[in-house]
């Protein structure tokens, strides 16, 4: 009899873990519409038919506290960024964080105002050439890495999604407060679909394979 009641509490813990791991994720059941549709949009698989470029001026211009129906007709669009990765960060779910900044930060100085992309595991783990490692040669962070990289880093050209990660919109100015970065958005490019290197040889950009 006790054997049994362990073994049910056992499972009945395993469960719990379970459903709170997926209501993270955002793929537990009964969850609420903004939350399902956060994850649709993370998990999308396919590049955008269409894109456009944009600044950082462009992300910080995009509404906030909109209805999704709107929201998500803003998110429908494909962007392209250029800039520097000032950081990068592997996540818990396994996406990689890129702090992609307008100008150039040299070693000394202090991180500057960053757009968030984000390459997620459908994106760079089928993907030799998108591997965490791999990234961080053709990067070259100021932070990520195990050491600064002497060259600073490289400049990129990303395309992908616009997505509103609306937890992180809610409070912008306390991320700035505990991590010390301007984060200027919670609007992400997010998934990245695209990466390109700028060549100095040949003045032109060169995409990185996946």
């Amino acid at each position: 009899m006790i054997v049994r009641s362990l073994a049910v509490l056992i499972f009945a813990l395993g469960a719990a873990v379970l459903v709170g791991a997926l209501a993270i994720l955002g793929r537990a059941p009964g969850l609420p519409e903004p939350t399902r549709h956060l994850r649709a949009m993370k998990d999308r698989s396919d590049p955008p038919s269409q894109v456009r470029s944009v600044t950082m001026g462009d992300f910080e211009a995009l509404p906030h506290n909109i209805p999704l129906a709107e929201r998500s007709a803003i998110e429908s669009h494909g962007v392209q960024m250029s800039g520097w990765v000032q950081r990068v960060v592997l996540s818990g779910d396994g996406d990689l964080h890129l702090e992609l900044a307008e100008n150039r930060r040299r070693r000394e100085d202090r991180d500057t105002a960053y757009v968030v992309a984000e390459i997620t595991p459908p994106w760079r783990e089928p993907a030799r050439g998108w591997a965490y490692e791999s990234l961080l040669v053709a990067f070259r962070p100021n932070l990520g890495g195990r050491s600064p990289w002497e060259a600073g880093p490289r400049r990129v050209r990303l395309t992908g999604w616009l997505m509103l990660d609306q937890p992180y919109d809610k409070h912008v100015s306390t991320w700035l407060l505990q991590h010390g970065t301007p984060r200027v958005t919670g609007w992400e490019l997010h998934p990245v679909t695209r990466i390109e290197l700028w060549d100095d040889g040949a003045s032109a950009w060169r995409e990185l394979r996946r």
